[in-house]
């Protein structure tokens, strides 16, 4: 059974730091990615990593967030620093098992999605 399991949400202030864990099993991804998604709202691409390590990032998170991944432990990353009201929303890992050198913010991409992070941050 493929399952995609998150932790590490919560509640911070504003500049705070959280760091979100996506732990997979069942089998072996080779893509990743975070979205986010507020109540009533499309979701939207946060961080993405290649099979080779590329990363891309949305521009409102450039140089607060990081995305990393372990593959030997099959679990994927996501820091985030500076953390501001607006990034309040709950976080989904995403992942794929199909190779590609390209970092994709486009949840058309993958294929297994996790329940679910909720992140808030209040000024």
């Amino acid at each position: 059974q493929v399952q995609l399991m998150e932790s590490g949400g919560g509640s911070v202030q504003t500049g705070g730091t959280l760091r979100l864990s996506c732990e997979a099993s069942g089998i072996t991804f080779n893509r990743w990615a975070w979205f986010r998604q507020a109540p009533g709202k499309g979701r939207q691409g946060v961080a993405a990593i290649s099979s080779h390590g590329t990363t891309n990032y949305a521009d409102s998170v450039k140089g607060r967030f990081t995305i990393s991944k372990d593959n030997a432990k099959n679990t994927l990353y996501l820091q985030m620093n500076a953390l501001k009201p607006e990034d309040t929303d709950m976080y989904y890992c995403a992942a794929t098992s199909r190779w590609s050198t390209a970092a994709i913010l486009w949840e058309d991409e993958y294929q297994y999605w996790g329940q679910g992070t909720q992140v808030t941050v209040s000024s």
